[in-house]
């Protein structure tokens, strides 16, 4: 008998009796890989927590009943999609609301307080040179020197002399090394602050001058109070109400105003004074922010601090990012609107303004008068495309309420006369006090918020699925374990029945129930086949060996 090895089981006969044995086989061999789809749906309408699924597809309820659970299923589906959808278009809208409260303190900072007098130049103070040069812009000459009989009618008869003097330029020529410096004539021709001011007390204790740091605007020759400049400290208050602010009497010197003979930006009608309360990190604006204190009156001004926080874009419209200036480093619309001022002279003039930031050139009274009053009286009333503040995301602004009462009484007019040497009619026209103070030791805070954020969008998502299918976040997670049951069952199942190994036609053996043969087993003998030859095959229960015997 000869032992010959073999790669692959031989099918003996045609008929198949133990195909079933092996489906079982089979099955139990891939049991772990393989659920039916069906199997996996039912478990999962039996767990979920979904409301409703169960009756839907529950055996003991009729086709009616579940007919009405799969309506109402889908109806309050549709009413949760679109109340959700309602909620997602709501937040992508950005809602912003507006919160105003009150905060107390036990200090504050004092605000500064700028102030100008509304006549530029110093009459008596003005020279022929500054007339030489400046009396074209002042509109009371030719720009060939020679006066304009016009604005000499209107003069008064007691000014005349004096400038007809000053406006003889027949023999004159200016000296040769004289160069005109706007600046330094409106700091000499402008009204000096040691002239005006005659009282000043800040929280009941004496001020002078000193105290306040001078700065220029389009009035000229302006001075502030509290600006944090020039190595003073900032003041702060401990209370409020009079007394406990700043309080200053001042002499706007109506004699020293300049004769109007024409109409120019420099030309005042008014007598008195402009006045800006702002905080330290922002320039005054005067010109187009200050308030009138007029000659004849005390004037009380009643502030509160407001502290105002806006949203950037796209729940607000403020500026969160630093400014892109060469001048100023913090952000603010005043500080935008004289650093665009200032690039716009610059371009179409080629010189600045005094009172705008830089060392560029400033600006000759003939350029004011030609060139940089009409290009900014035309930016400020007209162009509003070029320049484009938006709101800062963060200021202060102070609010105000003014109350003026007559000064100086009948009882007080002789006293004040004698007091600085004035007549009574003097004081009347030219003596003004200005009292700012906090009305209550508090600021108001006015913030602005988002809304609506993704934490309310979830909780209201969350309570429509609770209301509607009584469905919660771990809910969604059972959807999510359906899905991956059906993807590993579909996907996962499919390219690991691709990767198992094919069984080939040698599996498929088949036993006789009676074997004859000696030496096999009664489970798994094989059935004889005599071939021609009279050689006998036959295969033993190990299915991987066949035995060839020879017939005698």
């Amino acid at each position: 008998m000869v032992k010959a090895p073999t790669s692959e089981p031989i099918v003996l006969g045609p008929n198949k009796p133990n195909d079933g044995q092996e489906t079982a086989v089979q099955q139990a061999e891939t049991g772990t890989l393989k659920t039916p789809l069906k199997e996996i749906t039912v478990s999962f309408i039996r767990r979920t927590k979904i409301h409703g699924l169960k009756f839907i597809f529950c055996p003991n309820k009729s086709k009616p009943q579940q007919l009405i659970w799969t309506l109402a299923f889908f109806l309050c589906i549709s009413l949760l999609c679109t109340w959700s959808w309602n909620r997602i278009l709501y937040l992508m809208s950005y809602p912003a609301v507006t919160k105003i409260y009150m905060v107390w303190a036990h200090n504050m900072s004092f605000p500064a307080v700028t102030f100008c007098n509304k006549n530029v130049f110093r009459a008596s103070s003005i020279t022929k040179d500054d007339l030489y040069h400046s009396g074209y812009w002042m509109d009371l000459m030719y720009h060939n020197h020679t006066v304009i009989k016009r604005s000499l009618s209107i003069l008064k008869e007691s000014h005349k002399p004096a400038l007809l003097g000053l406006l003889d330029f027949q023999n004159y020529s200016p000296p040769l090394d004289y160069i005109v410096n706007t600046t330094e004539m409106m700091g000499r021709l402008g009204h000096q602050l040691e002239d005006m001011l005659l009282e000043c007390r800040f929280r009941g204790e004496t001020c002078t001058y000193k105290n306040f740091s001078t700065i220029y605007t389009r009035y000229g020759k302006c001075y502030t109070f509290n600006s944090g400049l020039d190595g003073n400290p900032l003041l702060t208050t401990l209370k409020g109400g009079t007394g406990n602010g700043l309080e200053i009497m001042l002499d706007i010197q109506q004699d020293e105003y300049l004769p109007v003979w024409g109409e120019t930006d420099e030309t005042s009608y008014e007598a008195g004074i402009k006045v800006q309360i702002h905080s330290q990190d922002e320039p005054p604006f005067i010109d187009q922010l200050g308030f009138g204190v007029a000659p004849g009156f005390q004037t009380f001004v009643s502030c509160q601090q407001q502290l105002l926080q806006y949203l950037p874009q796209p729940w607000g419209d403020c500026k969160s990012t630093p400014i892109d200036s060469e001048f100023f480093s913090t952000y603010s619309i005043t500080a935008c609107r004289i650093d665009c001022e200032t690039r716009y002279l610059l371009e179409n003039c080629n010189c600045r303004m005094v009172h705008m930031p830089g060392t560029s050139t400033v600006c000759t009274p003939e350029q004011y008068k030609d060139c940089a009053d009409p290009a900014l009286d035309f930016l400020v009333e007209k162009d509003n495309d070029y320049c484009v503040c938006q709101t800062p995301c963060n200021m202060t602004r102070y609010g105000k309420e003014l109350s003026m009462v007559k000064i100086p009484s009948k009882a007080s007019a002789k006293y004040l006369a004698k007091k600085f040497n004035k007549t009574e009619q003097y004081i009347g026209e030219n003596i003004l006090v200005l009292d700012i103070f906090f009305e209550a030791l508090n600021y108001e805070k006015i913030e602005q918020k988002k809304a609506y954020e993704i934490a309310g969008l979830l909780g209201d998502i969350g309570g429509q699925m609770g209301l509607f299918i009584g469905a919660s976040v771990l809910t969604i997670l059972e959807i999510f374990d359906y899905l991956y049951e059906v993807f590993k069952d579909k996907v996962l199942g499919y390219f690991i029945r691709k990767k198992r190994p094919q069984r080939c036609q040698s599996d498929n053996l088949e036993f006789p129930e009676n074997p004859t043969s000696p030496g096999v087993t009664p489970n798994h003998a094989p059935r004889a086949h005599v071939t021609p030859s009279g050689v006998t095959r036959t295969v033993s229960d190990s299915r991987r060996t066949c035995y060839l015997v020879t017939r005698l």
